[in-house]
């Protein structure tokens, strides 16, 4: 995982603040994420793994939960969901966020765990495995 931890640390502050507006990127087209949660969590494993062979996992994990209220994304994320699918991929989330009295675009790289779907809206889980300032 290639996160800076002070990064890390401000874009959870900022995201229980409530403050911040975030996009999801996804086969060219752009979704606002809202109800964001950023968290440092414990994961199910005992020991660090690979998992299923397709992707480390460490016994705590930076974890990203979000609702996009577009539910035409549901099918866009069939091949980006961890599980039995070995071909995932990542997900591409950015923000920004005010630091030092300077403005940092922040993306923020993702595999998706869980999702949700309800009438209106789709809540993803998912675990942080890159974050940089661009």
């Amino acid at each position: 995982m290639t996160v800076d931890k002070n990064l890390l640390k401000s874009l959870i502050d900022f995201s229980e603040s409530d403050s911040l507006e975030f996009t999801l990127y996804l086969k060219n087209n752009s979704y606002p994420l809202t109800h964001v949660q950023v968290s440092h969590s414990s994961v199910p494993v005992n020991e660090p793994t690979t998992r299923g062979g397709v992707y480390f996992s460490d016994k705590f994990a930076y974890k990203m939960k979000g609702t996009v209220n577009d539910l035409s994304i549901v099918p866009l994320l069939t091949k980006k969901m961890l599980g039995p699918n070995t071909e995932f991929g990542e997900l591409k989330i950015t923000t920004s966020i005010t630091l030092e009295n300077s403005i940092k675009h922040l993306e923020i790289h993702t595999n998706l765990t869980n999702s949700v779907q309800t009438p209106n809206s789709i809540e993803l889980s998912m675990i942080i495995v890159k974050l940089e300032s661009v």
